[in-house]
Order: structure tokens, then sequence, then C-alpha cells
């Protein structure tokens, strides 16, 4: 079954350069509203945009506050249909919008000494089991404790070309996501990661619970994702964002709520949770999304959702070969599964998702 998908999109789909994963690095303008990706970002007037001022355009379709957008016109970044207009320009139906985004200035990252749970290193590539909880990348607000800064500490050599403050990163997980991420030591491992992972050849299955009972065992969800109109911090399904697709599969049933795999075929910001909470499941114990009530219920803590990456396989940059990683829940979701489950033992499984035949071939 494939969920309805409303309006049109102005993007192809791909699993490309950008997570919910969940997010590949980079990409969707993810986190906070104003942080947007450096280079070239091409837009077209239609519809109801046509008429308005050229700064509040910008601002709207890419998720920028009023003064970032009049910023970046004031600067010349902008251009319609080729030509520099003032932010007070009216836009008009079928004109082309190109706004250069410059690269953010540098920032040194501050190497750090933090627990890392490393499950494959090699001369190319790091694959790291990400605690919920931490940032991936230094960014506002999170200079330090991230992902990277524990990896710079570690000595580690990185791929220059996730960026300054993103080195080495091929797709991200969100702060409260936990599970498997790979990272790119070299700029060969990071170009085939990022084109394996355009094409669609990086596979990335995340466990979720989410509360209710999907219709059907199995559901695609393929629906466009952007910034949220009425809330600027948040990501919805959208008619002008970009083409998402996601595959659940129900492994088990409880009283409050499924257990699903959850298979990405593209990398949009908050991707899964998005899409479940779309068709009315949000994902336990998401607050942002609506899942965060119950959580006594279900022996969750606090800030903390049930969705983690569990499944990972790629081929190696550097040989060739196929590989494959698996991470076992956590303790604060084998507890919560245990709870839903009603069977204590699971809490002290090694891994209650081989229980449910996670890792089975579709």
């Amino acid at each position: 079954m494939t969920a309805e998908r409303p309006g049109t999109q102005d993007a192809p789909g791909g699993g490309g350069a950008g997570d919910d994963g969940e997010r590949p690095a980079g990409d969707e303008g993810a986190g906070a509203e104003g942080t947007l990706a450096p280079g070239r970002h091409a837009l077209v007037v239609a519809g109801a945009d046509a008429g308005g001022r050229l700064d509040l355009y910008v601002a709207r379709r890419l998720a920028l506050s009023r003064t970032q957008a009049a910023t970046l016109v004031a600067n010349g970044h902008v251009s319609v249909n080729g030509r520099r207009e003032k932010a007070s320009w009216r836009v008009r139906d079928g004109e082309r919008v190109d706004v250069d985004v410059p690269p953010p200035p540098g920032r040194a990252i501050v190497a750090e000494s933090l627990p890392l749970a490393v499950v494959h290193e090699d001369d190319e590539i790091v694959v790291v089991d990400k605690a919920a909880g931490m940032v991936v990348h230094p960014a506002p607000g999170n200079w330090t404790g991230t992902l990277v800064n524990a990896l710079v500490g570690r000595g580690q050599e990185l791929a220059e070309g996730g960026g300054e403050e993103r080195p080495g990163l091929v797709h991200r997980l969100d702060k409260d996501t936990s599970g498997l991420l790979v990272v790119a030591k070299t700029d060969r491992a990071h170009r085939a990661l990022s084109a394996d992972l355009a094409a669609r050849r990086v596979v990335r299955r995340y466990a979720a619970v989410c509360w209710g009972h999907l219709g059907e065992e199995r559901l695609t969800v393929e629906r466009p994702i952007g910034r949220d109109p009425r809330d600027r911090k948040r990501m919805a399904v959208v008619p002008t964002g970009k083409a998402a697709r996601t595959d659940f599969t129900r492994l088990a049933r409880f009283d409050s709520g499924d257990l699903l795999r959850a298979h990405l075929h593209t990398g949009r910001t908050h991707q899964i949770r998005v899409h479940l909470a779309s068709i009315g499941h949000p994902v336990l114990g998401d607050d942002t999304y609506g899942g965060g009530g119950g959580r006594r219920l279900v022996g969750l803590p606090a800030r903390r959702h049930f969705l983690h990456a569990a499944w990972l396989r790629l081929r190696h940059p550097g040989t060739g070969a196929e590989m494959e990683f698996r991470a076992p829940l956590p303790p604060e979701l084998r507890q919560s599964i245990a709870a839903l489950a009603g069977d204590p033992a699971l809490a002290n499984a090694v891994d209650p998702l081989a229980a449910f035949a996670f890792f089975a071939e579709e």
C-alpha cells in the first residue's frame, strides 16, 4: 500500500548528498531556521508567490529570516533572470531566482575526548554507533560535544568534502536518534560514498515504534517534505517540499503501538518522523511531532524517541567489497520494547531486534 502524496514536488527524488537521518550532510537546510547549505539554490516563481517582494520570496522558499534574505539580496547573492534587483522587487510568474549562498566563516573544531562507540575503522572509513543525545557536527548552539569533536579528539583524519564544520560526513542522524553512521576519512571515500548514497546503493534501515497501528503490514509513504510554514523549526509534508519516500514494514503489533522497520529511499530532515506523523502514527516519544505523551507507559526516558539506525549496508569506497553493520538497541530502547511486549527478558537480550526478524531479508 502506498500513502497518497499531496501536491507536487519541486525536486526529484534521491537519497543523495544529504538524515532522517536520517539525512545527508549538507542537505535540506537542516536544523533551526537560517541554516542553509552553501552553494546555488535555483527557484522558479509560480502561483501565489507571484507579486510578492523578492526578499520575502527568498525567505519563505529557503526558510530564512527576512533579514537574512534581505542581506543576501543587498550583497549581490540573488539574481532574477540573471540580473540583480532590489529587495523590494515584485517577483513575477515564471521568473528564475538564483540564490548563491556563501560559505559561513570558518571556525576551528575543538578536539574533545568523548565516549564514542566505533563499530569499524580502516584507512578509508569509520563507522560509529552514535548515542542518543549527541549532535553530529558543530553548529550554532552546539560548538562542542558533537560526534565530529569526538572524532577529531581521537586524532582522526577526516575528509574535507563535508565542509569545515562537517568534515567527513556523508549523512547524519538527528540528535535524539541513535545508531549507525559512516564517516569518510579520505576525500576519495567521501566522493564514492556520496555517489552511492545518491544512487541508493547505501541501505539504511531503522527500528521505530509508532503510536497506534498501521492499516497494512507494509506501507510506503511517498510525500514531499519541506519546512513547516507555521513553525520554521519543524519539517512537514508540504506540496513545495522535496520528494521523500520511506518504506515501513510492521514486525510486531503491541497493545499501544507497532514495531516497524523503516527503509529510507531519500534523506530529508526528520523524514521518518514526519512521514509517520503525517499518517497519524508519530514515533513513540517524539515531542516535536506529536508522539511525546505516555512515556511512563512504555518505559522511555525523557527527551528520547524510539528511533534507531540499526542496519547499514554499503560498498567499501576503496575495495568495492560489500559491508554490513548492525547496531543492537541501546539499553533504554531495550527496556521500552520489553515494556511494550510485556516480556521482561527482552530488556536483557543482546539484540531484541533479532527476535522480531528485523534483519531478515525482504
